[in-house]
């Protein structure tokens, strides 16, 4: 029985994917994200007026990650690229890459949803794939994003040869899968190459400058095009041209056009049977159309890639699956302006982050491996300061500059004490506090620093307060004629004695009113398999007292830590 196939919706008419567990949607916690200023880094000056510094570099699970940057960053985000594992079966030294077509379906679902809240009404996702998965992927990208907005399959020639001992039919190419968030979205031209611009010459020294010879004839037979079929005088030899086998491409008012404005070639000689248009460079678009065939002569392949790798680490722990810079410099020529932000939530050894850039783009990038600082970080300080040479650096004359903030996801608000019972986290203190709930909530995080009750609001006149303290009536009564008649506050606090309404507090007992929005404790949502659920052993050992999970250390420095207790008791709401 096969766990993955597509039926036709019978109300909405058109065709869905589905598979074994697709109704599982995770509660994810929208984490808040904590800077590291260690591991931060910033040139020590500016190189130009164009410098990018507030770009991210995000540690942690991405699908949290996402849902971190998603109040912040929603409609913000010109373009989307992203790597994923493309679920082959094969065990990669950075990634364990062969999670079931269900559980890659579920976990790429769950990412393309935030992705796209991300993106701006004008911007475009990019998703390296494989044949694989690539036509189920396709699918899935038609429900989340609707089949209008998919845009192409680029077909990218990653290799360049193949072995002739190689049995069966090889695989050269990978592909880019490109959607759009809605009918706004418009693709740039590519810079006209070297080679289209050598198309043009001027070999008759026209002062409107280099052209080229187009094509006077239709692909149209004569007796299929009537009003096309003329005679056309060469001026030259007084020779009469008249249509035998293909129809004119003009009419005869527009070629009387055509001569007077002297854009008819007849050969160098003059003498040519059949004459040309003349179509000058200054005329055409400047750039060129980009298509969906993309050469390893274009845009590199993958030992390109690896030859970067080794140029910026040594032949040291090279991934195995690089993209070269020029694969990532084509998409954000043809999906980017300079000043445009740049998302790539599988970063790997940071490629898309370095190209952005280099290009002048803003960035952010997610990734959870150890690589995030073996790799990462070191090539992006390479870049900072101008000393990455490989890759696009000569082609935009990159010089350095610039830099990076980087952040890790704070542990989650809430966690089990030793009796069972849900508590704060004692790793937060009183602005993690504040600043999660806001996130939780909705609200902006925006700590007064005049009015203490003031860490948050949604509106100019709708605020939220944070306390872990046991609000009286008193205090409550207090709150409400502080706050006035034209403005609402949100109260959330570890319990309340209240003696009456407060028609201006909505006050709620934390963790209490928050338990069940969130999977909290849960950090792990990756695609990596060693990260999945084991099954359970037939005959479980009893557990060692005492035992406990492996996990990250509490990060230092975050100030006092929030006043804990248990926040089930039942406090009098009168």
């Amino acid at each position: 029985m096969h766990d993955i196939y597509i039926f036709r919706m019978t109300k909405k008419q058109k065709l869905e994917l589905t598979w074994i567990g697709k109704e599982n949607r995770p509660k994810l916690e929208p984490r808040i994200l904590l800077e590291d200023p260690a591991k931060s880094y910033h040139a020590k000056h500016r190189i130009t007026s164009a410098d990018k510094f507030d770009n991210r570099l995000i540690f942690g699970d991405n699908l949290l990650a996402l849902k971190a940057l998603e109040a912040e960053f929603s409609g913000k985000v010109k373009c989307v690229f992203i790597d994923p594992p493309y679920n082959t079966g094969s065990a990669f030294a950075h990634y364990d890459d062969g999670l079931e077509h269900s559980i890659w379906l579920s976990l790429m679902r769950d990412r393309l949803e935030i992705i796209r809240r991300l993106l701006s009404e004008d911007g475009s996702l990019w998703i390296t794939i494989d044949d694989n998965e690539a036509h189920y992927l396709k699918v899935l990208c038609d429900e989340v994003f609707g089949r209008a907005n998919y845009k192409t399959t680029v077909t990218w020639q990653r290799k360049y040869s193949v072995s002739n001992n190689f049995q069966g039919i090889a695989t050269i190419c990978d592909f880019v899968l490109v959607y759009s968030k809605s009918e706004h979205f418009q693709n740039n031209l590519l810079p006209r190459s070297e080679e289209s611009t050598a198309r043009y010459s001027n070999p008759d020294n026209d002062p409107r400058g280099p052209w080229k010879a187009v094509d006077y004839l239709n692909q149209a037979t004569p007796e299929k095009r009537r009003n096309l079929c003329y005679d056309i005088v060469n001026p030259n030899t007084g020779d009469v041209v008249k249509n035998t086998k293909k129809a004119w491409k003009y009419d005869p008012a527009t070629h009387s056009r055509h001569v007077e404005e002297k854009r008819i070639w007849w050969g160098r000689d003059g003498r040519n049977t059949v004459p040309a248009l003349k179509l000058f460079l200054s005329e055409v678009r400047d750039g060129m159309t980009p298509h969906n065939w993309w050469s390893h002569e274009e845009v590199g392949h993958t030992d390109e890639a690896k030859k970067e790798m080794i140029g910026l680490y040594g032949a040291r722990d090279v991934f195995d699956t690089p993209k070269p810079e020029r694969l990532l410099q084509r998409i954000l020529a043809i999906a980017t302006n300079p000043g445009d932000l740049v998302l790539d939530s599988f970063a790997g050894s940071g490629t898309t982050g370095a190209v952005a850039h280099k290009m002048g783009r803003r960035w952010i990038m997610v990734e959870l491996g150890e690589h995030c600082h073996t790799h990462i970080i070191p090539r992006l300080k390479k870049v900072i300061d101008g000393a990455d040479p490989g890759g696009i650096t000569k082609a935009v004359n990159w010089r350095g500059g610039g830099g990076f903030r980087y952040y890790f996801l704070a542990p989650s608000l809430l966690e089990q004490d030793k009796w069972g019972n849900w508590v704060i986290n004692k790793d937060y203190n009183a602005a993690m506090l504040a600043e999660a709930l806001c996130k939780l909530e909705g609200f902006t995080y925006a700590p007064s620093d005049s009015v203490y009750w003031q860490h948050g609001y949604s509106t100019e006149r709708d605020f939220l307060y944070v306390t872990t303290a046991t609000l009286t009536h008193e205090q409550l009564q207090q709150l409400a004629d502080e706050v006035g008649s034209d403005r609402t506050l949100l109260v959330l606090c570890t319990a309340f004695r209240g003696r009456g309404e407060y028609s201006n507090l909505t006050v709620k007992k934390i963790p209490k009113q928050v338990l069940n929005r969130c999977e909290w404790g849960h950090d792990d949502y990756s695609l990596r398999v060693e990260n999945l659920p084991k099954a359970p052993h037939p005959n479980p050992l009893p557990e060692r007292e005492g035992a406990k999970e492996d996990g990250p250390s509490p990060a230092n420095g975050r100030g006092e830590n929030a006043r804990q207790q248990s926040l089930f008791s039942d406090s009098p709401e009168e």
